[in-house]
């Protein structure tokens, strides 16, 4: 079997790997620099795309560990990953209706309130579609784990958007 040609690979995943990295750690210039490293190393290793079966869980796996190496080094320091998780990041592109731009405002609050396991997993259920079986694969953590992490995730993200929801209505 040919290995896909990294170049092919960033064509067709990093507008999809990006905003994973993005609500991970963040921070764009992180982000950004994490999504190089990841296609730079295959690159370099193009072996390591000899036996992938799927691709796409391949670079998100890819990510995932490369934004938890950062996280890890940076908290080892000075605990960033917590103030990272803080930080307001504009994940979505800016809506006109201001109820909208006010909605997607809180949304992006209430995901940075989540702990960085959470995020990840919802991220990839809401943002990416991917089964709960795929994002395991993915984050490499049990199925079970995968499921929990969201549906804790989601309540999360309710309690927080629920004042918002019955101001509108």
């Amino acid at each position: 079997m040919v290995p896909p040609d990294p170049e092919q690979l960033c064509l067709r995943h990093s507008a999809a790997l990006f905003p994973f990295l993005l609500n991970l750690t963040r921070n764009e210039a992180d982000a950004s620099d994490l999504l190089q490293e990841l296609f730079l190393s295959l690159a370099e290793k193009p072996a390591l795309l000899a036996t992938i079966r799927n691709e796409r869980e391949f670079l998100f796996r890819m990510a995932h560990n490369l934004a938890v190496d950062l996280i890890r080094r940076r908290e080892s320091r000075t605990r960033v990953h917590e103030a990272a998780g803080q930080e307001v990041v504009e994940l979505f592109q800016p809506a006109e209706n201001p109820d909208e731009a006010a909605y997607r405002r809180e949304l992006v609050r209430a995901l940075g309130q989540l702990p960085a396991d959470q995020r990840a997993v919802v991220h990839l259920k809401l943002w990416e579609g991917l089964t709960f079986e795929a994002i395991a694969s993915t984050l490499e953590i049990p199925l079970n784990t995968a499921a929990s992490r969201y549906r804790y995730g989601l309540e999360k993200l309710r309690e927080h958007l629920r004042p918002l929801y019955e101001e509108i209505r």
